[in-house]
């Protein structure tokens, strides 16, 4: 599903945190969102569920980018290093790329900086593809 200008419907939860898909082209997805006091951590800076929802996306979206019409894929696992902290106001950048696509498992890393460029967090993980949507997925 996707919007008037091309790029894909964001769910709710995208939504409600802020998120925005800056681009979405065929091998990348870039989701973007500013750091609202809503996002902060009892420490004050971004919680790091903030940094995994928005690499969770970019890297799904980037694989989605390159699937057929008719093939589904989901997160199966993923792994993020947290490098640096990010406060109000900062706009996180996340970014993802195919490492590796077989038939039924795609590899991919992730990237999330700020605008300024700053490294926040980086991301590997593992997506299953299937060849249509799973029944489990028809509700």
């Amino acid at each position: 599903m996707s919007d008037e200008r091309g790029l894909p419907r964001l769910t709710d939860l995208a939504k409600t945190i802020g998120f925005e898909v800056t681009k979405f082209e065929e091998g990348s997805c870039i989701v973007e969102c500013t750091i609202r006091e809503d996002h902060l951590n009892m420490g004050g800076v971004a919680h790091g569920g903030i940094h995994a929802t928005l690499l969770d996306s970019a890297m799904g979206g980037t694989l989605v980018s390159t699937l057929a019409k008719e093939e589904w894929c989901a997160t199966a696992q993923i792994d993020i290093s947290y490098l640096n902290a990010a406060g109000v106001g900062e706009r996180l950048i996340a970014s993802g790329e195919v490492s590796r696509r077989g038939r039924h498992l795609a590899h991919l890393e992730g990237k999330l900086v700020t605008s300024e460029g700053t490294k926040i967090a980086t991301a590997k993980g593992t997506w299953a593809i299937w060849e249509t949507r799973p029944s489990s997925q028809n509700r």
